[in-house]
């Protein structure tokens, strides 16, 4: 049985690649994450039975190229990178498991909130600048958390801001009722967040849909003392807009770890005072690195039955 395996965080994992070796033997690494283009992912996948994959594009033109390809095997839990309907077409199995890093890319969402609201970012960049400006910012402490979407990460979130006794309002597609009285959330409009949250939170996966969620109209309907922060993936914030949005004033700041280009290279972005900004590490935890490979590997061992 051969094995590939794309994602490089995975390829660099010696405890991963230890206990992926224990049941399949013939396995390469993308230790030095070359696969750039598609034709280097399908050189690389052709004579492959299985193959786990972290945030690589696969689509349909990859699948076709490749029909040795019995199953791919999810690293990581978004899905918006695979096209899921040629995978039922070509008759490759998904291998997937939701929430492997929700707690990760939840603690990421906290200390950005924390970071934003109580000026810590700003504070820290003018100190190391030797410059000494006391400004403390506001407590989180009784805000109005604004959340579009609620999956697991959503979720642990709102756990996490307990201690905090935010109220916490929910933009989703669907409502439940049981998890109204779980986390006493209240579920809420489009336009009513964006009017009334100190903090707005994005966990949504990027769709036609919520392409572009936030652009100019809804920058400038936010309060100028709120926050937001984007910890899902890029293009769900018009980044053009945010800009203006920082740069005039028409919201306090924002707090992203996911970019429409990944690595970015929007200096003029990155560059802005009252940003903070990762490089989409949310989810690099060293525990969620192991609970997303062992689900992989898992995968893969239950598919071909070893």
């Amino acid at each position: 049985m051969k094995i590939a395996v794309i994602s490089p965080l995975f390829s660099r994992s010696p405890v991963l690649m230890q206990e992926l070796s224990t049941y399949f033997p013939d396995v390469k690494y993308n230790i030095d994450n070359t696969l750039k283009t598609k034709e280097g992912i399908i050189a690389y996948l052709q004579a492959m039975d299985g193959a786990i994959v972290g945030r690589e594009e696969i689509d349909d033109a990859i699948l076709r190229a490749c029909p040795k390809l019995k199953i791919l095997s999810r690293y990581g839990v978004g899905l918006d990178n695979i096209d899921l309907e040629a995978m039922e077409k070509r008759g490759v199995k998904l291998g997937w498991s939701g929430g492997t890093n929700s707690n990760s890319v939840a603690e990421i969402t906290l200390s950005l909130m924390l970071s934003l609201i109580r000026n810590l970012h700003i504070a820290t960049t003018l100190l190391k600048n030797h410059v000494w400006k006391v400004n403390g910012g506001s407590e989180l402490t009784g805000k109005t958390i604004g959340l579009f979407g609620f999956g697991n990460i959503a979720k642990r979130v709102v756990e996490l801001l307990a201690p905090f006794h935010c109220k916490i309002l929910v933009y989703n597609r669907t409502h439940n009722e049981e998890d109204v009285k779980k986390y006493g959330i209240t579920y809420a409009s489009k336009e009513q967040i964006i009017k009334e949250a100190d903090i707005i939170s994005i966990h949504l996966p990027l769709t036609t849909e919520s392409q572009n969620l936030f652009s100019t109209a809804e920058f400038e309907a936010m309060k100028p003392t709120s926050f937001i922060i984007n910890t899902a993936r890029g293009g769900i914030i018009d980044e053009e807009a945010l800009k203006i949005a920082l740069k005039t004033g028409q919201i306090a700041g924002a707090g992203l770890e996911a970019f429409l280009e990944e690595p970015t290279h929007d200096w003029e972005l990155i560059d802005l005072p009252n940003l903070v900004c990762l490089p989409h590490l949310g989810g690099n935890s060293q525990e969620s690195i192991l609970a997303m490979g062992q689900a992989s590997i898992g995968h893969l061992r239950e598919y071909f039955n070893v």
